[in-house]
């Protein structure tokens, strides 16, 4: 399984991060390939490429807020939950992704 996330809170500080870190180090334990892209208060950071979208099995958006660029992922499958979601239980978070 190969997931692309995006993370963002509405102050872009620490929750973003938190949630990224929490995406990656799941993942890694539960063997799925991530690569997160966050959008904070230093903007962007670790953008997905258009090769790791149409790569990926689906597009994790992570968020209270609007993302920047949603368009990038009008063909692709797109799960959305809360920045609380993921730090309250990233395992679960990641389980649900592998649903059909």
């Amino acid at each position: 399984m190969r997931i692309v996330a995006i993370t963002a809170c509405p102050t872009g500080i620490a929750h973003t991060y938190m949630a990224a870190d929490a995406l990656s180090k799941a993942a890694h334990k539960m063997q799925i390939q991530i690569k997160v892209e966050t959008q904070g208060a230093m903007g962007i950071e670790n953008q997905l490429t258009a090769t790791d979208i149409a790569h990926a099995d689906i597009v994790l958006i992570a968020s209270d807020i609007e993302i920047e660029d949603e368009r990038r992922f009008n063909q692709s499958h797109i799960k959305r939950v809360s920045i609380e979601q993921v730090l309250t239980d990233v395992n679960q978070v990641l389980i649900d992704c592998q649903k059909p």
